[in-house]
């Protein structure tokens, strides 16, 4: 299945305008970050206190919510299982005594619904310290996640090129994900870290799709300069890259929509990111190592001529 037949896309050709795209992407990031003082970061993150309800009858979510707006909580995170009745609210460290939120909540509860009508089954506080613990582990898996990832492009193809291009991609990913929930004032908790970890994932396996193309093709196509290898190679990936791109987001949809609110942000996460992957699998990674092997060309040509 094909959705372009022999497509002849100059991206090569157009690199500086998909770099001036990406480089608009990534400072309207920036941008958002820096004036609300960095990401909204999840209970998970800045320590607060959890507490596990569940109710005798049917009860929804936003019914929930208003009540927890109505008494104080207007920040809080909301997570319900389906078909259980059950609630984990989630609700940041405030200037009330962590001690004492619990015993709020639960009041505002029986206010609402009255007593009895639900059982609080677990309470627990993240304090900072262990929020802290838990954004440095966050930081060294995405870190560490990219580093291994160098190292295996970089042995598969034998060029640093292909890794180090490969990351900045998934760099980039990450970059404008992170930014765009920036902008959309929603948190990063755990469940959005492991969303990025996937997506990370799903973008490089995008990019070595390409990778491998331009390998074959550099062996059949040796009367072609680089650019029009990687041009041709790009082409030659690119239905199977957006018919994958196309699947996966029809799926992501489905669950962003008809999800519910437990994996509404995560879904998010992962269609905005997987969108962002497959632009950078095509105008980014492969024009980063063209522009990485036609630099170095002109640096030994230059050294061999003052040689």
């Amino acid at each position: 299945m094909q959705l372009f037949h022999k497509s002849n896309i100059n991206f090569i050709g157009k690199r500086w305008l998909f770099f001036t795209i990406s480089a608009i992407m990534i400072m309207a990031g920036i941008v958002s970050l820096i004036a609300k003082g960095g990401p909204r970061l999840g209970v998970d993150f800045t320590g607060g206190s959890l507490i596990q309800v569940q109710f005798n009858q049917v009860t929804s979510t936003a019914e929930v919510r208003k009540t927890l707006d109505e008494n104080g909580f207007a920040n809080s995170e909301i997570q319900s299982f389906l078909d259980s009745n059950v609630f984990i609210i989630r609700i940041q460290k405030s200037v009330i005594p962590m001690t004492e939120v619990a015993n709020k909540v639960e009041q505002s509860l029986k206010t609402k619904w009255g007593e009895g009508s639900f059982t609080v089954e677990r309470t627990e506080m993240v304090g900072p310290r262990v929020g802290e613990a838990l954004s440095e582990q966050a930081l060294w898996a995405i870190i560490l996640s990219w580093i291994g990832i160098i190292v295996y492009v970089a042995f598969r193809f034998k060029s640093t090129a292909h890794g180090v291009a490969g990351v900045v991609a998934l760099i980039h990913d990450v970059t404008i994900t992170v930014g765009f929930f920036s902008i959309l004032n929603k948190e990063i908790s755990l469940t959005i870290i492991a969303a990025l970890l996937t997506l990370i994932g799903y973008s490089i396996n995008d990019t070595i799709v390409v990778y491998d193309r331009i390998r074959e093709n550099m062996r059949l196509l040796r009367n072609k300069s680089l650019g029009e290898v990687i041009n041709i190679s790009i082409n030659d990936t690119l239905s199977r890259t957006i018919i994958t791109a196309l699947t996966v987001i029809v799926v992501l949809v489905s669950l962003y929509v008809w999800g519910g609110e437990v994996i509404h942000d995560f879904s998010l996460a992962l269609l905005i990111g997987v969108v962002v992957g497959t632009y950078s699998s095509i105008a980014v990674a492969s024009p980063l190592v063209y522009e990485w092997e036609t630099r170095k060309a002109k640096k030994l040509a230059a050294m061999r001529k003052n040689a």
